[in-house]
């Protein structure tokens, strides 16, 4: 997809540009762990159960779910500016509300917010990486992972700073009124460095003028799903993301009861993967300019399945502990990539092009962590059932290599 400038950016113009977009992926990790790190005192406030806060927070990825394909349509309507505008809009708004419905003591309102929340961070999701591919399109080289690297970043600071601001007795929608204000001040000022438009007539001029024999398939599939590179990317996300999801909910109970340690060493494991997770995602992009995209994804996915093998075979601290760290560096790069390449599909607007590669990997990392319980529990063991993760991320580095028919030689 090609985007429409006055001129060729010169280089100060490049970087005003990856600026504002990347202040961008910042604001949107901050969104999102705003409302994370305040689940506990949300919790504890409406007097909710495990059970009934996991039914809660089930509005949210519903919320992604049922929002997935209207996102990326609106995105090649309109434009990734103007929805990117309105996403960051709606999802500071809607987690203001959120606040402000747990602050009330209404668990009915909260869900109707958090679904609402969830729809809008998805199209917040489709449009900034829109605005991404776009950049690093411009760049000429690969940028999208240091874009997510800076999603991972606002998620830490910001986690930190909520932690000062619980014990200095802020309540949630007092937290979240600061965060509305802040997004929507810097939205004003930074918006308009942003890239102005998409080139979706040109999208649509040269999906009319490919044959049925191009390397991406038929440009006349109404649907971005049966254009096969598309999927093959959807299916690396989602085995990627899948993995991203078991560190997130499973990596602290395979420590409390496979590795046994010290109980406050319980959250290791899952300190080492995510700090890997996001100190490689800074790391990233030099090494896929110097071997490439689909070599990276294969080190990567061979990556989590090594790191995975270690932390089975050897369950003690030390070894467990670099295992997910080798996980964590493994999930770092493949989501980026894959969103990426995404934009290298003829025929297929990226917006629609990004929004059905995130729906393939949303519904890995909301499927991975419920399968990965069913296994355990069939197969008596947690270490069972993280092989078999093991074994998808192996199979994943297997058919990376079919990306080498729809992208350029030098990936």
């Amino acid at each position: 997809m090609n985007f429409i400038l006055q001129s060729p950016p010169a280089a100060r113009e490049r970087f005003r540009l990856r600026a504002s977009v990347g202040l961008f992926y910042f604001l949107q990790g901050v969104v999102f762990s705003s409302w994370a790190s305040r689940i506990p005192d949300i919790k504890t406030a409406l007097g909710l159960s495990d059970a009934a806060l996991g039914g809660m927070l089930f509005a949210i990825p519903l919320g992604q779910l049922v929002m997935m394909p209207i996102s990326g349509t609106l995105v090649s309507k309109f434009g990734s500016r103007v929805c990117l505008a309105a996403a960051i809009i709606a999802y500071s708004l809607t987690l203001l509300f959120c606040g402000i419905a747990a602050e009330a003591g209404t668990p009915h309102v909260l869900f109707a917010g958090l679904f609402l929340w969830g729809c809008a961070g998805n199209l917040n999701n489709i449009s900034v990486n829109t605005q991404g591919v776009g950049v690093e399109r411009i760049y000429e080289r690969s940028i999208m992972a240091t874009f997510h690297g800076l999603w991972s970043l606002a998620g830490f600071l910001a986690g930190v700073g909520s932690s000062f601001l619980v014990k200095c007795g802020v309540l949630p929608w007092e937290h979240f009124a600061g965060v509305v204000a802040v997004n929507l001040v810097l939205l004003a000022v930074f918006i308009r460095g942003t890239i102005p438009s998409d080139s979706s007539k040109q999208d649509k001029i040269r999906a009319e003028n490919l044959s049925a024999g191009t390397p991406h398939g038929n440009a006349k599939r109404k649907f971005a799903l049966q254009n096969p590179f598309i999927l093959l990317l959807g299916v690396l996300s989602g085995v990627c993301m899948g993995c991203e999801g078991v560190m997130y909910d499973w990596s602290g109970v395979y420590f409390a009861d496979v590795v046994k340690p010290d109980e406050s060493l319980v959250r290791l494991g899952y300190t080492a993967s995510m700090f890997a997770m996001a100190s490689g995602r800074f790391v990233a992009d030099f090494f896929i300019m110097r071997f490439g995209q689909i070599r990276i994804i294969q080190v990567c996915s061979l990556s989590v399945a090594l790191g995975l093998g270690v932390a089975i075979a050897f369950p003690n601290l030390i070894c467990a502990t670099l295992g997910f760290l080798l996980v964590g560096f493994g999930v770092s790069a493949v989501v980026p990539i894959c969103y990426s390449l995404s934009g290298h599909a003829d025929g297929v607007p990226v917006g629609k092009a990004l929004a059905a590669v995130s729906t393939i990997g949303f519904l890995g990392f909301l499927l991975g962590p419920p399968v990965i319980g069913f296994i355990s529990e069939h197969l008596g063991s947690l270490r069972w059932a993280f092989l078999v993760v093991a074994i998808c991320s192996a199979g994943a580095a297997l058919i990376a290599p079919l990306l080498k028919k729809y992208v350029p030689a030098k990936n």
